[in-house]
């Protein structure tokens, strides 16, 4: 599985239990279940759900669902 597959999964499998909307940058972090912390590993690649919400902007809220926090992520760290 490619690295940007990998976690894309890992960061829709941390919200699952998530409610949305959300709308907020603090909302998000705290859907995750280690907050700020929460870390999606693959291959030699590691990042926080704190790194990777600096990678998103307030015209990015609300979040519908697990699917699109993750794609624009992912889309935004270019993996």
């Amino acid at each position: 599985m490619a690295v940007k597959d990998e976690i894309h999964g890992q960061i829709v499998a941390g919200l699952k239990d998530a409610k949305f909307p959300i709308n907020t940058p603090g909302e998000l972090l705290a859907a995750f279940p280690a907050g700020a912390d929460t870390t999606c590993k693959a291959g030699d690649l590691e990042v926080t759900a704190g790194e990777a919400g600096k990678l998103l902007t307030e015209a990015d809220f609300p979040f519908k669902d697990a699917k699109q926090v993750a794609d624009t992520i992912v889309g935004r760290a270019g993996l």
